[in-house]
């Protein structure tokens, strides 16, 4: 898929991917994912504008710096998007970071969001799950090829079970880049410290940020083995929001790739919603 682009308020140059027609359904990937973390979904989609953005810093956006990797800079870039694309509502779909830039975007501009769907990701996150992804990125990898990360992938995607040795192949691929000289990440290393100076800042509560999406369509992919979004967290937000669409998917840790047959039914379901809200009103 062709990678498109669009400039930021600072001037920062973004890339996403615009495919397929229908409702628009926004993408928002991982702290150092991109919107190739979306393939999986795409070829499964139906009836949907899927919209992937790249958020600055990742794939192939620009490196801006860590000062402005920020989940209030990014849901702002997201917002920008939607208005280079002339859309002024859109559904959400966030995996893991993205969704806590969903419910950011909420927060601004209330009237965009049709509907979120979150992927491994609640207004309340387990610190060690967090300690666990920070102490990789940033990281160079230890080994030089794709082929060894994606044979070092079973062991070390902590909750993930029964996954083809071609998936991992293909995963190996979304996480670095191999040039002539090894292996490269696909993202900016400054991340890492964006990332830790967000984990020593006092805890904020999201909840509230939560709650004023209550009345929007909902959905939630959970892995059955993630450490990031606890059961309990996921049990909290289904009795806040009783219409929330929740699927917990076996075999799967954090994140969910997002076409496993759980996943698949409840997103078609939760996409149906927002259809039906949007013309209805």
């Amino acid at each position: 898929m062709t990678l498109l682009y669009f400039s930021a308020s600072d001037g920062a140059r973004l890339a996403y991917r615009d495919e397929g027609e229908g409702l628009p359904l926004l993408a928002l990937a991982g702290l150092t994912r991109d919107g190739t973390d979306f393939d999986y979904l795409a070829n499964d989609l139906r009836d949907a504008r899927l919209i992937r953005l790249d958020s600055r810093g990742r794939g192939g956006s620009e490196w801006t710096g860590a000062d402005t990797y920020t989940v209030a800079q990014e849901a702002q870039d997201a917002l920008a998007l939607l208005d280079h694309l002339g859309i002024q509502r859109a559904a959400v779909i966030g995996s893991s970071r993205g969704g806590l830039l969903a419910m950011v975007m909420v927060a601004m501009q209330p009237a965009r969001v049709a509907g979120i769907c979150f992927n491994d990701v609640g207004p309340e996150l387990e610190r060690s799950g967090l300690e666990r992804i920070g102490a990789y990125v940033g990281v160079p990898p230890a080994v030089q090829t794709l082929e060894e990360v994606a044979d070092r992938m079973p062991a070390a995607m902590k909750g993930f079970a029964d996954v083809p040795a071609m998936r991992w192949a293909e995963e190996a691929v979304r996480h670095y880049i191999e040039r002539p000289d090894g292996l490269k990440l696909p993202y900016d290393p400054e991340l890492r410290r964006s990332f830790e100076e967000a984990m020593a800042a006092p805890a904020v509560d999201l909840w509230p940020l939560y709650e004023a999406c209550a009345g929007m369509p909902l959905a939630l992919v959970r892995g059955a083995n993630s450490d990031v979004l606890s059961a309990v967290t996921a049990r909290r937000m289904a009795d806040l929001c009783p219409h929330l669409r929740v699927a917990n998917v076996p075999g799967r840790g954090h994140i969910p790739f997002l076409d496993e047959p759980e996943a698949r039914t409840t997103i078609e379901a939760w996409l149906a919603d927002v259809k039906r809200r949007e013309a209805f009103g």
